[in-house]
């Protein structure tokens, strides 16, 4: 699993997998769609939540974003398929 979503060496923000890189970023949008939804109801929660789709992001989604180029980018470079791990 950490061979997965372990950071890696090429960039700031990028991820060793691609696949890891958008596993990342699905978990956050859960807990952000978790964190709106649930805001009424449970504010805590919420805090929580966006708190947490914060630290799966590394950062703010632009952070994931320049993420996700960094890790396309690094693969592009070795010359491996986008689509192998």
């Amino acid at each position: 699993m950490m061979r997965w979503l372990g950071r890696s060496d090429t960039g700031l923000f990028a991820t060793r997998t691609l696949s890891g890189h958008l596993l990342r970023g699905a978990a956050a949008f859960a807990l952000l769609y978790h964190a709106i939804a649930q805001q009424q109801a449970h504010p805590g929660w919420a805090l929580v939540a966006g708190l947490g789709a914060l630290v799966v992001l590394r950062g703010c989604p632009m952070c994931w974003t320049i993420g996700l180029v960094e890790t396309v980018g690094a693969r592009w470079r070795r010359g491996t398929p986008v689509n192998e791990p």
